[in-house]
């Protein structure tokens, strides 16, 4: 089988074209490193120089940046096949971006793009290595935020690697590249990007890989990767072109999302797989599929195992817009804000029903509402085997409190005469006056605030309170149950779950709740453990159709 874009060795000259080495030291072709020059002049004309001698003899080359701190100013450079970056660690390479003498110049460190450059599947870039450096792009400012004041914003890469970068603090995405064919990312710790992102721009992520240009496959891997208080997702993975094919071969493994608004975002994907990562922390969701991106084009067809998908503001999982099918396998889900795993209505085109939802041998315990939330239809879902447990856990009841016992700090309520029980207000929104915050944790007298955005210094939407002022807490939902239906839910196959609550106070209302807005319709509600719940088995507002609903422990009068 022949692969496109997988050259042999014909045409490569044993010997480089003369005056221009295979690895060149960047201090010995006119860059300074000593944080006060403009380095970004010399350092396009090297990268020009060695792509010029890549294209003559097909020997890729190296820049290699010893130790110092290199001022990239006033302008990108725009990259070349063949020509790769590469430093002595980050925190001893440092390139620092700025734009003070013209603002409407992005300043991304390299970049190379479709609209810009004529970037495509025959224009490529290839045999690019990123690695060993860090990227501060704290000094670029503009007056509107632009998606290209990256950190990397590179498209159609064949063969590329970044390895061991930190990039901070830029404007847009730390790490925005498009199309990448046979590339790794691995190593990357993407940390305050997106900083201009009010959070309805594009970008604005840690990692945003765009795809589609390369048609229904495209190999990367994103390995051992950390995201930190991003502005958007920790990372994303967005379909480019409306109505295009959506990819298969990408693999996100063993990294780390914390802080950001989203996690990890799949938005159009198919078959993406993410594995053993760990998402906490996150302001929404720790991991999202929606239609959130540009196209308006949720993922499908994806695998998500063996994560630890704990601490996350809203919901553990948040699955929205997608037809199916998606699988949620083998995780661990909790102390969530709101619920578990939650199926959502988002709005947007695809709102039909979903189809082949698995939820399955997952630790589901700790989250502030129902464990398994479904609030939009969905048919022929499995939601087996599952470990349900001590969900429900926002039980406080509502509070308003004031004078001379409360005081409040930019991201913390605390009123003395109270005794709250641990995190029984975690999720509320909580008000003082017109200014509201999130309750991220709490303890018996002081409510932890989630910041308002990520990275940001405080929680309130306004100035913070002043000593005294009067708060409101609201009421938790009375129900809380490890499995609610709250839309048509057909065909399903409930089975093998152990759903209860030894916890004391037990918080977990019922095992199993069909609302007056749910249904269950042919669906086999079977060998189902519900016993040891607060208050019930199950609650079935709307009572079951068809299909079968037997051998539950616990609910034994039904079969």
């Amino acid at each position: 089988m022949t692969y496109p874009h997988m050259s042999s060795a014909r045409g490569v000259r044993p010997h480089p074209v003369a005056g221009a080495p295979l690895m060149c030291d960047a201090r010995e072709h006119g860059l300074s490193g000593d944080g006060t020059t403009n380095d970004q002049p010399a350092l396009a004309a090297l990268v020009d120089r060695l792509g010029d001698a890549y294209a003559a003899d097909g020997r890729a080359r190296v820049i290699y940046c010893s130790p110092g701190v290199y001022s990239i100013r006033d302008a990108g450079t725009v990259w070349r096949t063949g020509v790769s970056l590469v430093g002595a660690g980050p925190g001893a390479t440092r390139f620092v971006l700025g734009n003070p003498g013209n603002r409407a110049d992005p300043t991304p460190l390299a970049f190379y793009t479709a609209a810009l450059h004529g970037a495509d599947r025959d224009r490529h870039l290839a045999y690019c290595t990123f690695a060993d450096f860090e990227i501060d792009g704290s000094g670029v400012a503009m007056a509107e935020y632009n998606p290209l004041a990256k950190g990397l914003g590179l498209q159609y890469v064949v063969r590329g690697v970044f390895r061991n970068l930190y990039i901070h603090h830029t404007a847009a995405t730390g790490l925005g590249c498009d199309f990448l064919q046979d590339c790794l990312i691995d190593g990357v710790l993407v940390a305050g990007c997106g900083r201009m992102d009010n959070g309805t721009e594009m970008g604005g992520a840690g990692i945003g890989i765009g795809i589609g240009g390369w048609g229904s496959v495209e190999r990367v891997n994103v390995v051992n990767c950390s995201a930190v208080a991003n502005a958007t997702s920790g990372m994303f993975f967005e379909l480019q072109f409306p109505g295009g094919l959506r990819p298969r071969g990408i693999r996100v493994v063993g990294c780390h999302a914390e802080g950001n608004r989203f996690g990890i975002a799949d938005w159009g994907a198919n078959g993406l797989i993410v594995s053993a990562c760990t998402l906490t922390g996150n302001l929404d969701a720790g991991f999202q599929v929606s239609a959130k991106g540009t196209t308006s084009t949720a993922g499908r067809g994806g695998i998500l195992t063996d994560c630890v998908i704990d601490g996350n503001l809203r919901d553990g999982v948040s699955i929205g817009n997608t037809p199916g099918p998606y699988t949620i396998r083998g995780n661990r889900i909790s102390g969530n804000g709101r619920y578990g795993y939650h199926q959502r209505s988002l709005g947007g085109q695809e709102q039909g029903c979903a189809r082949e939802i698995v939820i399955e041998g997952n630790d589901f315990y700790g989250n502030s509402l129902d464990a398994v939330r479904i609030d939009r239809p969905i048919r022929d879902a499995f939601i087996n085997d599952n470990r349900i447990r001590a969900n429900g856990r926002q039980c406080g009841p509502s509070t308003v409190g004031s004078g001379d016992s409360v005081r409040y700090t930019a991201k913390s309520v605390v009123d003395r005469r109270e005794r709250w029980l641990p995190d029984a207000h975690r999720g509320k929104t909580i008000s003082v006056g017109k200014r509201v915050a999130v309750v991220a944790a709490n303890d018996e007298t002081e409510l932890h605030l989630a910041p308002v955005r990520p990275d940001g210094s405080s929680a309130w939407s306004g100035d913070t309170p002043p000593p005294g002022s009067t708060y409101v807490k609201p009421a938790p939902p009375s129900t809380r149950a490890g499995i609610t239906v709250n839309a048509a839910l057909t065909a399903a196959t409930i089975r093998g779950n152990r759903i209860w609550d030894s916890h004391e106070p037990a918080t977990q209302t019922h095992g199993i709740w069909i609302t007056d807005q749910g249904s269950c319709v042919d669906c086999r509600v079977q060998d189902n453990d519900l016993a040891g719940n607060a208050e019930a088995p199950v609650r079935l507002d709307t009572p079951p159709v068809g299909g079968g609903w037997e051998r539950n422990r616990g609910d034994d009068d039904r079969g």
